[in-house]
């Protein structure tokens, strides 16, 4: 770690300030769960009680190490690595107090000091907030790779590592809570602890604000607080069962009952705008391009249209095929390949599309692929949304077969479905419109309708953040890798 000199620094502590909540017990509930288990989660739920014991005995640095014990111990470091590059930002953003965000943001150079193992922190606190430094302890993990529990440093130790940053000058500012056990804010030229007064005179458009989490992974939905984690507990049990029922009603009962059942074990979904009737006496369907929020979007938008509309997927997994009331049709992202198989569904009738290629979870709208616009000129947009309460319904890292089981587990599950007018002609590649035009448009409508951002991101994009690889899986049968290889081949054949 190099010196730093400054003369506009700015040093501040992560937890209870620059974070609203001081207790950093969630954040490590978070680790056990995601790259550990229930078990796990269990128990460190079972520990907080002594934590907050030995807090209340002044003993707060052995209910931290506690915490890092259970939480951490036996763990690859590598999954600890992927639940803070996955899964804690989107916490740690939800949670940032803007008010001390708006004085730690006008310094040139920053410094985060954590209570946290500093693994935890750095990725989100360096990306998202902009901070030059980190200094928190250190995780011990042994030649395998694996984390002991332990960590290398207490709160004296880290004040010290903070000291030895500005041995060649002060630092202009320290944002410290009254009660910090932290004894490096001595070094600071003026100290400032909550509440913190802003000018008045700068509003918030004149600032940068923190980079938006457009990524992020895992299966809780809220901050695992212990009254949170209890209920997530309690409810596990009756959601398994629930999840079992719904399943199991949706793949036996008929299409146009679902909307009557639906209501009567907790779901919900809201339709909007005016659904299309069926086509008859055409040689080709209505190709619906749909937001993709979760692999239940084109079930639900079947379910709305009271018929089994075929949908193409990609990375699903065999048992979400299985479990799926409505026909598949897997591609296999081979261009020439993948059309072929959109054109062949088409002449059959409808089909549901999600060109963005991957789920995304945040108010953002990826990339929209082309293909879709050069297959067929008859395109509905359809927005796409969902609420639940205790469980994200898709992972990249994790085993997607569980992903409409978790969906189902959540108590009250909400769609909202909001169809848009058939693009017209003129918007179309009939009209001479390219293909990559006509899918930014589709994509700026769908945005202005659900009140989402457009961006540029890919599922690549998503992958890399969240599972760190491209997303790319093999070819799903021999036939699509033979003719892999014939259009590789074809130019030269022709």
């Amino acid at each position: 770690m190099q010196k730093m000199v400054m003369e506009n620094s700015i040093v501040s502590e992560f937890e209870g300030i620059l974070l609203k909540d001081s207790d950093p017990f969630s954040y490590f509930m978070l680790v056990a769960f995601e790259a550990s288990g229930l078990i796990r989660f269990a128990l460190l739920l079972l520990c907080w009680p002594v934590i907050r014991f030995l807090d209340a005995l002044g003993m707060g640095d052995a209910g931290l190490k506690l915490m890092v014990f259970v939480a951490t111990a036996g763990l690859r470091v590598l999954e600890i690595e992927s639940v803070s590059r996955a899964v804690l930002p989107k916490f740690f953003m939800d949670d940032i107090d803007m008010e001390t965000w708006r004085v730690f943001s006008r310094y040139d150079k920053r410094v985060v000091v954590t209570k946290m193992p500093r693994i935890m922190v750095e990725r989100f606190v360096k990306e998202h907030l902009r901070a030059d430094e980190v200094v928190g302890s250190e995780l011990v993990v042994n030649r395998f790779g694996f984390a002991t529990g332990l960590v290398d440093g207490d709160i004296g130790f880290i004040s010290s590592k903070v000291a030895k940053l500005f041995v060649d000058d002060e630092p202009s500012l320290g944002l410290r809570r009254a009660t910090s056990s932290f004894q490096f804010f001595y070094i600071c030229k003026e100290q400032m602890h909550p509440p913190f007064i802003t000018d008045e005179n700068c509003h918030d458009h004149q600032l940068p604000r923190p980079l938006p989490v457009i990524f992020h992974d895992g299966r809780l939905v809220m901050r695992p607080t212990p009254l949170t984690a209890l209920l997530i507990l309690s409810w596990m049990p009756l959601g398994i069962v629930l999840a079992t029922i719904r399943i199991i009603i949706g793949v036996m009962l008929p299409m146009r009952i679902i909307p009557y059942v639906t209501p009567l074990f907790g779901g919900k979904i809201i339709v909007k705008g005016k659904p299309p009737s069926p086509i008859s006496g055409s040689n080709s369907g209505v190709l619906f391009v749909c937001t993709h929020r979760t692999l239940m979007d084109p079930v639900v938008l079947s379910t709305v249209l009271m018929r089994k509309i075929p949908a193409v997927t990609y990375s699903i997994s065999r048992l979400s095929e299985i479990l799926s009331p409505i026909p598949t049709v897997r591609l296999t992202r081979i261009r020439e390949v993948d059309a072929q198989k959109i054109k062949q569904e088409l002449s059959k009738g409808d089909l549901v599309v999600c060109p963005e290629g991957t789920t995304c979870r945040e108010p953002f709208l990826l990339r929209f692929s082309g293909l879709f616009a050069e297959l067929t000129d008859r395109i509905v947009p359809v927005a796409m949304n969902y609420r639940v309460g205790f469980f994200h319904a898709t992972t990249a890292g994790g085993w997607k077969a569980l992903d409409p089981i978790f969906f189902f587990m959540n108590p009250r599950p909400v769609y909202e479905v909001t169809f848009l007018n058939q693009l017209p002609a003129e918007a179309t590649c009939s009209s001479g419109k390219s293909p990559h035009d006509v899918a930014n448009y589709v994509q700026r409508i769908l945005a202005a309708t659900l009140g989402f951002e457009c961006t540029n991101f890919t599922r690549k994009d998503k992958y890399r953040v969240l599972a760190g690889n491209d997303g790319t899986v093999s070819c799903t049968s021999l036939v699509d890798k033979v003719k892999k290889v014939v259009s590789t081949f074809k130019p030269f054949l022709q």
